[in-house]
């Protein structure tokens, strides 16, 4: 095959300014944290400095909910008709300010300009344009011919996508009438805010949107605080389960979007090169940091040597580098906490016996980075199989009939995600009756849509985003 020679095609830097310090965002205004704390926000492809940030303690959260519940009162009066106008004044913004947002995402967060440019932006874009579309057909979504807004909604978001975590909570209860205290990800809390600059830029009443930075302490604390109605969580499997023990037994309304496992079912009949660009983008898309992620390959005992195959020529073209070259396609590890749980969990793997294999690739020498990696000779008992490690590795696993490849995709605490590849209509319908995942692909993978919901079963969480499904979270119903 002939080889192409790239040549560095870097997005400016200058589109973004980030500021060299950034507080809270309180009752409509930028403010300190009471004690004074900050942190450090980095970016990991070069682990240079990019802002320091307010850390909020117990007062700070306390006084974003109180300016959330004065907010309320005038907010949840609102016609629905009103309320729909900021959010597609939002959304327009979002729009307009797309490159630069984009930017500053993949330096913040680590993920390919591609990705954050042409996945990330137009889908929040278009969640905001979705749900104001809602805000004045409450009645007909099914909910009763006049719900109400639960009240106050504390929301937790992610390090993986950012600002689409931030829309997928915050456009369906503003929507529903709700105000809002967010806590983004200690390493990724730029984009939101941002985002709380669009609110002012777009008109939003004060206290509608607050958005408090911090770390778990933090969203401990927003958890806990007797002002919450609502609390919204997307992350760890681990930190779910502590939010429900938290809110069990108060009135609090929940919904938890957890951890997965994914098993990307490839059978004989399967388009071999289809089937291997659904495998690439489910599993190396925003470098593995996908909770549906493809992570589980499971493929069929006929043709597993010819797809491998194909899968080992297409994961040698994947460029790794500078998120902001338009020819990366994976980018950096958030964190070096994540980089070190996704060594950890590789190196288990080759103690337990799998057989590794990775692209020749070289690596950046500053920031955190990891080569895309495949294991073979995986085995259901492998913790490579069984545990979520949220990184750019697949291990592959075979079966011989539909009924092994449903047990072995439902053998997992997980239930998030899953995706078929056949050309047999009739056995994509069976597999997805049979499978025990919120969201099933059919010859494709990592697919979203503002209209369809998205959300788990088991140890993946409850509850569903997106969707007419996505109000009811939202609602006193």
């Amino acid at each position: 095959m002939p080889v192409f020679e790239y040549a560095p095609a870097p997005e400016s830097r200058a589109v973004v300014d980030i500021a060299p310090s950034y507080g809270m965002f309180i009752d409509g205004e930028f403010a300190e944290a009471g004690d004074g704390k900050v942190f450090k926000t980095l970016s990991p492809s070069s682990e240079e400095v990019l802002s320091e940030v307010a850390q909020a303690g117990v007062e700070d959260v306390d006084r974003a909910v109180k300016a959330a519940r004065k907010a309320f009162e005038t907010w949840s009066a609102l016609p629905g008709s009103e309320r729909a106008k900021y959010l597609f004044r939002i959304a327009r913004i979002i729009q307009e300010r797309s490159r630069e947002l984009a930017v500053l995402e993949s330096l913040d967060n680590g993920k390919p300009i591609r990705e954050s440019r042409d996945a990330d932006l137009p889908l929040v874009a278009a969640h905001f344009f979705y749900y104001a579309g809602w805000a004045d057909k409450l009645a007909y979504a099914g909910y009763g011919p006049d719900p109400k807004p639960l009240g106050v909604a504390g929301q937790i978001i992610p390090w993986n996508f950012p600002l689409l975590m931030l829309a997928w909570k915050i456009a369906p209860a503003l929507a529903c009438g709700n105000t809002v205290v967010l806590k983004p990800a200690e390493t990724t809390p730029l984009s939101a805010l941002f985002f709380a600059d669009i609110c002012r830029q777009a008109g939003l009443p004060k206290g509608v949107v607050n958005i408090v930075t911090g770390d778990g302490s933090t969203g401990a604390e927003l958890v806990a605080h007797p002002g919450i109605d609502k609390v919204a969580f997307t992350g760890s499997t681990e930190v779910g389960k502590a939010i429900a023990r938290t809110v069990a037994g108060t009135k609090k309304k929940v919904t938890l979007e957890l951890g997965g496992k994914a098993a990307n079912i490839v059978f004989d009949d399967a388009p071999i090169d289809q089937a291997v660009e659904g495998i690439v983008g489910g599993i190396f898309f925003n470098q593995g940091h996908v909770c549906c992620a493809g992570s589980r390959l499971l493929v069929q005992e006929s043709v597993q040597d010819e797809l491998l195959d194909a899968l080992k020529r297409r994961m040698s073209t994947l460029r790794v580098g500078d998120p902001l070259d338009k020819n990366t396609d994976i980018g950096a590890i958030n964190s070096a906490e994540q980089l070190a749980r996704i060594r950890a969990l590789a190196d288990a793997g080759e103690a337990e016996g799998a057989e590794r294999w990775a692209p020749q690739c070289e690596l950046p020498s500053s920031g955190y980075w990891f080569a895309p990696t495949l294991f073979t000779g995986v085995t259901q008992a492998h913790r490579i199989a069984r545990e979520e490690i949220f990184g750019p590795v697949l291990s592959v696993l075979t079966f011989r009939t539909p009924e092994e490849a449903v047990a072995k995709a439902n053998n997992t605490p997980y239930g998030l995600s899953a995706g078929i590849w056949t050309e047999k209509g009739s056995r994509i319908l069976w597999m997805a009756n049979k499978l025990r995942a919120g969201v099933v692909w059919s010859n494709t993978f990592n697919k979203f849509d503002p209209a369809s919901p998205f959300g788990g079963y088991k140890e993946s969480g409850y509850g569903r985003e997106g969707g007419r499904h996505g109000l009811e979270a939202y609602l006193d119903v």
